[in-house]
């Protein structure tokens, strides 16, 4: 995972352009930042504001030194807003911002057909594990661990909605912070704003496992548009 730099990231250029050249605000997104995680696909989450719960989920291909939109979608993010990555505290209900990984996918449902991605399938025994005190501190676990307890963390299967199509934000995720926060995804939409990962309509969820190429090392950036967490800086 690289750093949860909530910055994102200050402007620099991450596509070919003319030597000196400043990019444009109509310039593509991932061409105005600094960081766009060196693979050819892209997702970005935008909200306009930290306190803000829904946004812009739009993926990106880099296409003959270009990056083009491949697909966007309403996005709905954490009850309590946004927050810089290496701020977030376990429980706020923030999502937080920065550039990720994307380690893998899983679900409750079958992988959509055409998925390249790995894919984990959920099972009645999957559980993703959120009890600071445990060795297995935000990652998946199947069975539940002794030391790992269920009040503390996630049964995956006792969420069909959410979790029917999901992919893993590598936040916290290499190097785990205890109380940073777990358990940050990618997911199908619930009722309403989510605990602190990002969600999208469920069709939207599954044109991007089918979209997402492990071989084009895709990153997901996460941020707003205005205030410290912008996901540009000029």
């Amino acid at each position: 995972m690289r750093p949860a730099a909530a910055t994102v990231i200050a402007v620099l250029v991450s596509a070919p352009l003319l030597i000196g050249a400043v990019p444009a605000p109509w310039d593509p997104l991932p061409v105005r930042m600094a960081d766009t995680g060196g693979g050819t696909q892209l997702i970005t989450a935008v909200a306009a504001r930290t306190d803000s719960t829904t946004g812009t989920l739009t993926w990106w291909d880099l296409k003959d030194g270009r990056w083009v939109e491949t697909g966007s979608a309403a996005a709905r993010f954490g009850a309590k807003g946004l927050v810089e990555g290496t701020a977030r505290k376990q429980g706020t209900n923030t999502t937080p911002t920065g550039l990720y990984e994307l380690p893998y996918a899983f679900g409750i449902k079958a992988a959509p057909t055409g998925t390249a991605y790995k894919y984990r399938a959920v099972k009645q025994s999957s559980w993703w594990c959120e009890d600071n005190d445990s060795r297995s501190y935000n990652r998946w676990v199947d069975p539940l661990p002794a030391d790992c307890r269920a009040s503390e963390s996630e049964h995956l299967v006792s969420y069909p909605t959410q979790y029917a199509y999901a992919m893993v934000i590598g936040f916290n995720y290499d190097r785990p912070v205890r109380k940073r926060g777990a358990g940050i995804f990618l997911h199908v939409n619930g009722r309403a704003a989510t605990a602190g990962c990002v969600s999208v309509p469920s069709d939207a969820m599954r044109r991007i496992l089918k979209w997402a190429d492990p071989e084009r090392n895709p990153h997901i950036a996460i941020g707003t548009t205005r205030g410290r967490t912008t996901i540009i800086r000029y």
